[in-house]
């Protein structure tokens, strides 16, 4: 028979706890006397269970409260409640699984990590928190459903549901170097948009980095992918500014009489070279090679250098262009041998436009650049796969709005074969 203990009743605060005793114990590791708790309750078929709920020393350390805390549990289990210890281990476990999901926002700050070089993460950002974040941004990519990605796309098109872009701030700090006039204009300019739908084009913008984030999740394993493909409207309008010959000819003469060569120069090699602004305004001296004819672009829009060919025109403009060509400085200098201030381009630009008598809504630093990308491709001696990399487009799909001027160019190719026909037959006596 084994040896009999004797058991005690426990009390806490002065209360007797019902169903808890201890018995007098010794501590395995250190030999001094301890306590050893048991429960006893009765199972949903009216079994009674006498069951030890643990000893005082470690690691149990256990106590009256804890023993009839644990006491409690089980009699709620035979009630069908869930127990205190079962629930704190599951609301732990759904702690942690929450912190595990990766969700549009989490997704999200790790795509900013990878691609914090991107030339666009300003104005992403700024779409993914003003369209994205209040509507997906705690659920999973697989948690989105067709119906709420239309419901938002159909909300910007069509403004039925309140949009959620963001209230000009006059006043905010990135203007805080905006003239007064310039202020006005953008004020009136979001006045008028007040109330309208967003356009087309940037809700293909938003949709398409709605769709960039899922798919960066799923392509490095983080969470599975939406269960459905999303649907991007067309009809985007892609806005190519061009000049005509007439027009092109009063620019450069424009430009050249410009009291401040620096601005002049600066849109006369926009046109002649199709550079970027951002590109003209980082290039260096030491990125004009004249001996080999090429233009190294640092950091450019695509995110790796690009070199491309400096034809005579931008050659004969830089070599007659003020500054040490020596050095590796500027070759629009600004303040303090920086470059030339966004502000004092977009100003100057502008002005010139407006002396040569072109339309308000011609944008100087993207209209000379694709007024040099229409003029290639329509002048026949230009093919698409050349323009692509002239232009230092990443892929073809930029170029293509200037395929149908290479289409011209060849039914202008075709027709000269009309002619030497008509020719032929004229000098046989031969007629149609």
């Amino acid at each position: 028979m084994g040896k009999a203990f004797t058991r005690y009743p426990v009390t806490w605060k002065g209360n007797k706890l019902n169903g808890v005793f201890t018995i007098l114990g010794t501590d395995p590791a250190t030999g001094e006397p301890e306590h050893i708790y048991y429960i006893r309750y009765r199972t949903p078929d009216g079994k009674m269970v006498e069951e030890k709920a643990g000893r005082s020393s470690k690691p149990d350390s256990m106590t009256p409260a804890k023993a009839d805390g644990l006491r409690k549990d089980r009699m709620r289990a035979k009630d069908g409640a869930v127990p205190n210890t079962v629930r704190r281990q599951q609301e732990r476990a759904e702690v942690k699984a929450e912190a595990d999901r990766w969700t549009f926002d989490t997704i999200w700050a790790e795509w900013k990590k990878v691609n914090a070089d991107k030339k666009s993460i300003v104005n992403d950002n700024n779409r993914y928190q003003v369209h994205l974040h209040p509507l997906f941004g705690n659920k999973e990519p697989r948690e989105v459903t067709s119906f709420e990605v239309d419901r938002l796309r159909l909300a910007m098109l069509k403004g039925k549901a309140a949009a959620p872009g963001r209230k000009f701030q006059l006043n905010a700090k990135r203007r805080a170097d905006y003239s007064e006039k310039k202020k006005k204009e953008l004020a009136e300019r979001a006045a008028k948009r007040a109330g309208k739908p967003y356009a087309v084009g940037t809700v293909v913008s938003v949709l398409s980095l709605f769709r960039r984030i899922a798919s960066f999740g799923a392509d490095r394993r983080l969470c599975p992918g939406l269960a459905f493909k999303v649907t991007i409207p067309k009809g985007a309008k892609e806005k190519t500014e061009d000049m005509t010959g007439e027009q092109m000819a009063r620019y450069i003469r424009v430009c050249r009489e410009w009291p401040d060569p620096l601005e002049g120069n600066f849109q006369l090699l926009a046109l002649y070279s199709g550079m970027r602004r951002s590109e003209i305004r980082n290039l260096k001296w030491s990125d004009v090679d004249f001996q080999r004819g090429f233009i190294v672009l640092r950091d450019p829009k695509s995110g790796q250098d690009e070199r491309i060919p400096m034809n005579d025109a931008a050659a004969e403009l830089l070599q007659a262009h003020p500054g040490e060509k020596e050095g590796g400085g500027y070759v629009f200098t600004g303040e303090k041998g920086g470059p030339r201030g966004e502000r004092q381009i977009g100003e100057s630009s502008r002005a010139i436009r407006d002396a040569v008598g072109l339309p308000k809504d011609f944008r100087p630093n993207h209209g000379l650049r694709h007024t040099f990308a229409s003029h290639l491709a329509s002048s026949g001696e230009v093919d698409l796969y050349t323009l692509q990399k002239m232009m230092t487009h990443k892929g073809p799909q930029m170029t293509q709005r200037y395929a149908h001027l290479t289409d011209a160019a060849l039914k202008r190719g075709a027709n000269v074969m009309s002619r030497i026909v008509a020719i032929a037959e004229k000098a046989g006596g031969g007629s149609r």
